[in-house]
């Protein structure tokens, strides 16, 4: 495989690669990527096919995967949102559909039936994406035949007007590597979800987050809200010009504090000193 091509972005392995890398990905064969999608609440992706290895990311509920590969109870596909390619337990997936909303509150409970006090069958979080095709009171029935309170539910083409306000919703969150839901997240996860939600694409990890979003600014500018703060392996997003909210290993949740205090500790820790600050674009 080239040494430009990022092996959490290329669904290509040393016995098989997906069809469209023929030419740039020397394999023994290709396959085409069968449309799947996550039917569990979530869904853990790892770098190996068993549940040893750290958790890279996780696939939330509704979301649209290419498998290439299926064997012993886990498969190898790539997902649609962010290209982020792993082991998915085979379980966990489901035959494709054509999702109409996506839930809006940090975590909302599926039930059997348009009763709150029925035990639910799941919870799905923020992001997690669904086919709506009724109504039952305040209920909204997926094609699943579970039922979602509609006001956690919104249309696939709404979004959030401040990425920063959705994040501070996570406050307090436990720390998890590699999670992406309202159960745990990394830091990375967290600025992903944040920004997805407001209809900002972006990619899964920390270093590719700060190549692809937002523009640079100087290293002796001032900074806002929405601002968002890299080290090496870490990022963060600036409450205003001088809090930073992040996902982090040392209070192990989502935390908030002044900027000045985090710098100081993560280069106290090993974690070196700010390698850049991006900002949005205003609207």
């Amino acid at each position: 495989m080239s040494g430009k091509l990022d092996r959490r972005l290329t669904p290509a392995r040393a016995d098989l690669a997906a069809a469209h890398l023929r030419g740039l990905v020397e394999a023994p064969r290709y396959a085409e990527g069968r449309r799947m999608r996550i039917a569990a609440a979530s869904a853990p992706g790892r770098r190996a096919p068993n549940p040893a290895p750290p958790l890279d990311t996780e696939a939330l509920h509704g979301e649209d995967v290419a498998v290439y590969d299926e064997a012993e109870g886990w498969a190898w596909a790539q997902l649609k949102r962010d290209k982020y390619v792993g082991y998915l337990p085979a379980a966990a997936l489901g035959g494709p559909v054509e999702a109409t909303h996506k839930v809006a509150a940090v975590r909302t409970h599926a039930y059997p039936g348009p009763n709150i006090k029925l035990p639910p069958a799941m919870a799905a979080s923020l992001g997690a994406l669904l086919v709506v095709v009724g109504q039952e009171g305040l209920f909204a029935v997926s094609s699943d035949g579970l039922f979602f309170w509609a006001g956690h539910l919104a249309g696939l083409a709404s979004s959030e007007p401040d990425f920063v306000a959705v994040a501070e919703r996570f406050l307090e969150t436990p720390y998890l590597w590699g999670g992406r839901t309202s159960e745990g997240l990394d830091c990375s996860g967290l600025i992903q979800t944040a920004l997805t939600a407001a209809g900002i694409p972006c990619p899964r990890d920390s270093d590719m987050i700060e190549a692809a979003v937002g523009a640079p600014v100087a290293p002796d500018g001032a900074l806002m809200r929405g601002d968002l703060v890299f080290w090496k392996g870490h990022v963060g997003v600036m409450r205003d010009g001088a809090t930073l909210l992040h996902a982090n290993g040392w209070h192990m949740k989502v935390a908030s504090e002044p900027l000045a205090e985090a710098c100081a500790r993560i280069a106290a820790t090993g974690g070196g000193e700010i390698r850049s600050v991006r900002r949005l674009p205003a609207e």
